[in-house]
C-alpha cells in the first residue's frame, strides 16, 4: 500500500468510522462536509488515489460502494478520525486567525482566535488585513498575513507594529536613530510614531481567497 497524505488519511478515517457506525459507506458529499472540501471533484480525486494505493476497494457500477481494505492483521489501515485530523493539522501548519489589522489607519489587533486556518507557512498566527496601504507590496484588503512572532526586525522588513494598543502592517524604516512605518502605496503618508513602537512580529507570507 502507498503512504497517505494528511488529507487522504482523514478521508480514509472518516470512511472507516462512518461505515463502522452506520453499516454503509458515506456519500461523496458527506465526505466533503466532514473534511472541509467543497468540491466533489476534489473528493473524487482523493478517493481515486486511495483506490490506486490499495486503501479502499470501489465498485465502478455503484458509485457509493466502497470498502476499506484491512491489513493482514484484520485492522483498518488507519486509526481514528481525530488522530488523522491531528496529524493533518500538525503537518499542514494550522495557524490561529486572531483578528484584523489595518494596512491603512492603525486599529486595535484583538488577539482572540476567530478560527484556525491551514497554511504552508512557518509562522505563529494570522491577521486579516483591512485597507490598501500595502497594495504595492502585494498585500491587499482582506488578505491574511502569516506572522512570525518576534520583538525585533531588520530594516526594510514588513512587520506588525503596535503603538499604544493599536496595530498596523507596515514596512519598518530605521534611520538616524528614529523609526518610521512606511506604506507601500503613494496615497498613504509614512507613520512617524510619537511614542514607543513594539514589534509584534514579521510578516512571512500572504494568503488570499480567490
Amino acid at each position: 500500500m502507498t503512504s497517505l497524505t494528511p488529507r487522504q488519511a482523514e478521508i480514509l478515517a472518516f470512511i472507516t468510522q462512518h461505515t463502522r457506525e452506520r453499516g454503509y459507506p458515506p456519500t461523496v458529499r458527506e465526505i466533503g462536509q466532514a473534511v472541509g472540501l467543497a468540491s466533489p471533484s476534489t473528493v473524487h480525486a482523493h478517493l481515486a488515489k486511495l483506490a490506486e494505493g490499495g486503501h479502499i476497494a470501489r465498485d465502478a457500477t455503484k458509485p457509493r460502494a466502497m470498502n476499506v481494505v484491512a491489513t493482514a492483521g484484520g485492522g483498518a489501515t488507519v486509526a481514528s478520525l481525530d488522530a488523522a485530523r491531528q496529524a493533518r493539522d500538525e503537518r499542514l501548519g494550522r495557524l490561529p486567525l486572531v483578528g484584523a489589522v489595518a494596512a491603512g489607519l492603525p486599529r486595535l489587533a484583538d488577539e482572540e482566535v476567530d478560527e484556525w486556518v491551514d497554511t504552508p507557512f512557518a509562522a505563529d498566527f494570522l491577521l486579516r488585513i483591512t485597507g490598501e496601504s500595502m497594495r504595492d507590496a502585494g498585500i491587499l484588503d482582506g488578505d491574511l498575513v502569516a506572522v512570525k512572532r518576534q520583538q525585533t526586525a531588520n530594516n526594510g522588513e514588513i512587520v506588525i507594529a503596535l503603538m499604544e494598543d493599536e496595530a498596523t502592517c507596515k514596512r519598518l524604516d530605521r534611520r538616524d536613530g528614529s523609526v518610521r512605518l512606511l506604506a507601500e502605496n503613494p496615497a498613504f503618508e509614512p507613520i512617524v510614531p510619537d511614542g514607543d513602537v513594539h514589534i509584534l512580529g514579521k510578516v512571512v507570507g500572504v494568503l488570499r481567497s480567490l
